[in-house]
């Protein structure tokens, strides 16, 4: 199966055919390039094993190797996961983020745990597809099925609660998604060749705080975490969210309870602490910290592409590895962008602080300075004028966005077509281009958005002399231009008016 990847050029990383190219992933893999990790996994039929590229294991013989577009891929083909270089602790794939089709809609959804949830039929109905065809695609695209997919990303969720937590192990496999122990140790000593025993004797942790977790989530260099930390710390929520020294903080309203959590950035990593009130939201809350602070990006393809352009390329080379900003929760980025519909940003915060004291529910234990979590769109569809402190128009589209959410009319889950979500959302009275594509950028997480109308931006370019032509030439990664533009005029951190 040397499905595969365009990669391995001095031109970035990007994936850009459906299938992999086996010679050039295999001297990606020759040279121990990093930049691949995630993109792609090196299985050895000699050994057994599957690696990520950059594993410092001696180079494997050419006709000894398969190449794999997932872990899962790689683990239903009955390879063991390699323990020198751990390809389960690797960032994601940006591919799976970049493509709109059935493949990339269902690896976002799987990512969130929607298959430990509502198991393959609730994916498929979520996409819009039978079992059959769902599988069959899936298969032609990764390499492995839903049942697969979601196994590979129980056994990771497993691990992690394995070596951070002194959980019981049977609390430890109900959580991660696992139907039995059984299947739970089975599944550990297949993928990992330890048993959960042995991976806990072996993990060097100190004595996890009772209730809390703490992990390291993986990202790709270079990685901007002053910029990010910047226009997170410039748009936060009172109450939802807080930032201390250099750790951000929010609660977090997730499918089976609720949760706390802290991040902060390391030189080689995103120090994560979550508090949650069921385990069983482990996987969907880490996908939302991913999400959130972009961290399955590919910065060395979208600097490289951007950074030849003569008008972004000085803010590129100043700014190495700026992220998009993403979200934790779609609903509530669609709800804050028309807060935000001409107002500052910090008046759109102000007003976002009083309409989550009044129709938010409150945290069972205030936590620092988070006391509420964000509103559900029916509490938004129900809200009181009271809570709403803004004119009357802005009141009924934000009612009328919150009905649309809650009935299902716009649906902006993560396997969401992002064109049919976009036209939904332009047909609610009340929300035109410039909330659309926002939604479409920050809350569907789109690498290819250029907000529609969007005045500084506009003002800054006809300064530089930038020709509409032009801006085409940024795609497909027209929503980091973006973010640099916004840099460039101030837009991280926002002035209090």
């Amino acid at each position: 199966m040397d499905t595969a990847s365009e990669g391995a050029t001095s031109e970035g990383t990007t994936l850009h055919s459906t299938t992999l190219d086996a010679e050039r992933c295999y001297r990606a893999v020759s040279s121990r390039d990093a930049r691949f990790d995630g993109w792609f996994y090196v299985g050895v039929v000699t050994t057994g094993i599957y690696c990520r590229p950059s594993c410092p294991a001696m180079t494997p013989k050419r006709h000894n190797v398969r190449f794999f577009r997932a872990a899962g891929a790689a683990q239903a083909a009955g390879l063991r996961a390699c323990r020198r270089c751990r390809p389960d602790a690797v960032p994601g794939s940006p591919e799976w983020n970049m493509r709109a089709d059935l493949a990339g809609r269902a690896m976002r959804l799987i990512a969130d745990g929607a298959v430990e949830r509502d198991g393959v039929p609730g994916l498929a109905r979520r996409l819009g597809y039978s079992e059959r065809q769902l599988n069959r695609q899936l298969v032609a695209e990764v390499g492995a099925g839903p049942l697969a997919l979601a196994r590979a990303q129980r056994a990771s969720t497993a691990r992690v609660l394995i070596e951070t937590s002194r959980l019981p192990m049977a609390d430890v496999a109900f959580a991660a998604g696992f139907s039995s122990v059984r299947q739970f140790n089975d599944t550990v000593r297949e993928v990992f060749v330890r048993t959960p025993t042995q991976l806990r004797a072996e993990a060097r942790t100190t004595e996890p705080a009772p209730g809390l977790l703490s992990l390291r989530l993986a990202v790709r260099p270079p990685f901007d975490a002053v910029g990010l930390w910047a226009f997170l710390a410039g748009h936060l929520v009172p109450g939802v969210e807080e930032v201390v020294g250099d750790t951000y903080r929010r609660s977090l309203r997730l499918p089976h309870g609720t949760a706390v959590v802290e991040l902060a950035a390391r030189p080689d990593h995103v120090a994560c602490r979550l508090r949650l009130t069921d385990l069983r939201d482990l996987t969907a809350a880490v996908q939302r910290c991913r999400r959130l602070l972009d961290l399955d990006a590919d910065p060395d393809a979208i600097d490289h592409h951007l950074g030849h352009d003569p008008h972004l390329g000085p803010l590129v080379r100043r700014f190495p590895g700026r992220r998009m900003p993403g979200s934790v929760d779609p609903a509530e980025t669609a709800v804050r962008a028309v807060i935000g519909q001409q107002v500052s940003v910090a008046g759109a915060r102000t007003l976002a602080a009083r309409m989550v004291v009044v129709t938010g529910d409150e945290l069972p234990t205030p936590d620092g300075g988070l006391t509420h979590l964000w509103p559900t769109p029916q509490s938004l569809a129900a809200a009181p004028d009271a809570a709403l402190s803004m004119p009357a128009t802005r009141r009924r589209t934000i009612r009328g966005l919150g009905a649309a959410l809650a009935d299902g009319t716009v649906d902006l889950d993560p396997g969401v077509d992002r064109d049919d979500a976009e036209l939904r959302l332009r047909a609610l009275p009340g929300i035109g281009p410039w909330t659309a594509s926002y939604v479409r950028m920050r809350g569907l997480g789109d690498p290819d958005v250029l907000i529609a109308k969007d005045l500084a931006i506009d003002r800054l370019l006809r300064t530089l002399g930038v020709p509409d032509a032009d801006r085409s030439t940024w795609a497909p990664w027209r929503s980091y231009a973006v973010m640099h533009l916004w840099g460039a005029v101030g837009a991280f951190t926002p002035k209090e008016t």
